[in-house]
């Protein structure tokens, strides 16, 4: 089938290569020049495993390309996905749908045969209701339909997730337009992986509420920890306790300092302004969202707490900036509140990321970044790890130790046994365990 893909960014770059590695054609579709230049010299504007390699394969194959004209692009596709930005917008914390809209109005003088148009951004519920209005403005009701079809991509997973899905849900109202999207999806029938067609509201809602029940399950066991600590418990093994009980699985019971990226931030935020409009508000949500904002700068004052209170004219070592491992992405990073809370408080800060630094160097600009964990660790009274990459789960401690001033190690992701740490001279610091 014929596809474009609007918007090239993380979730358009991702769902566009691996469409065409399905054996669909697709093109890619993005306003910034530059984006287009580096997308056909196979620079990847994001840091994605496996994704430059995908991208050159299907370029190669003749599968996809990429484009800053839209209207030549959507030209005879039979499907069109909307997969533009949908930040929070600035005053009122709802939903910035305007680039939808816009691409919407773009489609709608595009489109030249009956076309399903998608959309694959993240949008509260009713805006595919605008999409249609949008497009019955120009259109006849038989030359398209609107569908949902929200994506579920972990960044650092993404193209696994994509490929082997735990399930693929389609909002849709008109047959033939879930005849489409099955054919677009035919590949993964292999895999079996289940297809949920559902009314195109309920798609909608059905992104909103699964981040929001991941982010509640992150902020509850960070606050078991936080109990963890009081009782003198260990919150690994609750974690393990209570994740062996199917009801409630393993996944996302890692307590750390707290959850930041494009997706839980402003989707449960955008949740919360959709349940006010509509008068039923989500009272776990808000207090999801007030518990998790708050604990960001706590593990600042953990950090502060581990220098004996006082991290005034103290170097303190960051190991990871990005919200989690595999990524560049640095959007609402604990590290920015934790760096921030530490420079607040007098100290000197030093960090090292494996890919994150160019993003955070914009972001962080009193903190000095570093070639190496070694680097960052020289002369520094405290060592944070913040993000769990794989090169921080074996650093030689004996080594981090004497390139030391201090003894502080502070592990906000647990990945260190305490007895490993004690047998290199360092002060451990942990989440939820004594």
């Amino acid at each position: 089938m014929k596809i474009a893909m609007i918007g090239s960014g993380y979730v358009g770059l991702v769902s566009g290569a691996c469409f065409a590695d399905f054996g669909h054609e697709v093109v890619c579709v993005d306003k910034d020049p530059s984006k287009i230049d580096k997308l056909e010299r196979n620079i990847m504007p994001i840091f994605e495993p496996g994704l430059a390699s995908l991208v050159e394969r299907n370029v190669d194959g003749g599968r996809l390309s990429f484009s800053g004209d839209l209207k030549a692009s959507v030209k005879d596709c039979d499907a069109v996905f909307i997969a533009v930005g949908t930040p929070s917008r600035r005053g009122d914390g709802h939903a910035d749908l305007s680039y939808v809209y816009a691409a919407s109005e773009e489609i709608a003088d595009a489109i030249t045969k009956p076309t399903v148009v998608v959309t694959k951004s993240t949008v509260p519920v009713g805006t595919g209701d605008e999409v249609e209005l949008i497009l019955s403005k120009k259109l006849d009701a038989n030359q398209f339909a609107v569908v949902s079809n929200p994506e579920f991509l972990r960044e650092g997973a993404a193209i696994d997730d994509f490929k082997r899905p735990d399930r693929i849900v389609i909002g849709a109202e008109i047959e033939w337009a879930k005849d489409v999207m099955s054919e677009i999806y035919r590949p993964l029938f292999l895999n079996e992986s289940p297809i949920l067609f559902t009314g195109r509201r309920t798609a909608e809602l059905i992104k909103y509420a699964a981040n929001a029940f991941l982010a509640t399950k992150i902020t509850f066991i960070n606050e078991i920890a936080d109990l963890c600590e009081k009782v003198d418990a260990d919150v690994q093994e609750v974690s393990r306790g209570i994740g062996l009980d199917n009801r409630i699985g393993s996944k996302f019971l890692h307590a750390g300092p707290g959850y930041g990226g494009s997706c839980f931030p402003k989707d449960t935020l955008a949740l919360l302004k959709t349940a006010q409009d509509n008068e039923s508000p989500v009272r776990i949500v808000e207090a999801v969202v007030q518990v998790n904002d708050q604990r960001k700068r706590a593990m600042g004052r953990k950090v502060i707490h581990a220098l004996d209170g006082n991290a005034r004219d103290k170097k303190v070592a960051l190991l990871g900036l990005t919200f989690k491992p595999n990524t560049d992405d640095m959007r609402d990073a604990p590290s920015i509140a934790i760096a921030q809370t530490l420079v607040d408080a007098g100290a000197t800060v030093s960090a090292y990321d494996p890919e994150g630094m160019e993003v955070a160097v914009e972001l962080m600009p009193d903190v000095k970044m570093m070639e190496s964990s070694y680097d960052a660790a020289a002369g520094a009274d405290a060592v944070v790890i913040v993000t769990e990459w794989d090169a921080f789960r074996a650093l030689d401690l004996a080594k981090l130790s004497s390139t030391m001033s201090g003894k502080a190690l502070v592990d906000l992701r647990n990945i260190y046994h305490p007895a490993d740490v004690a047998r290199s001279g360092l002060k451990y610091t942990s989440i939820g365990r004594n």
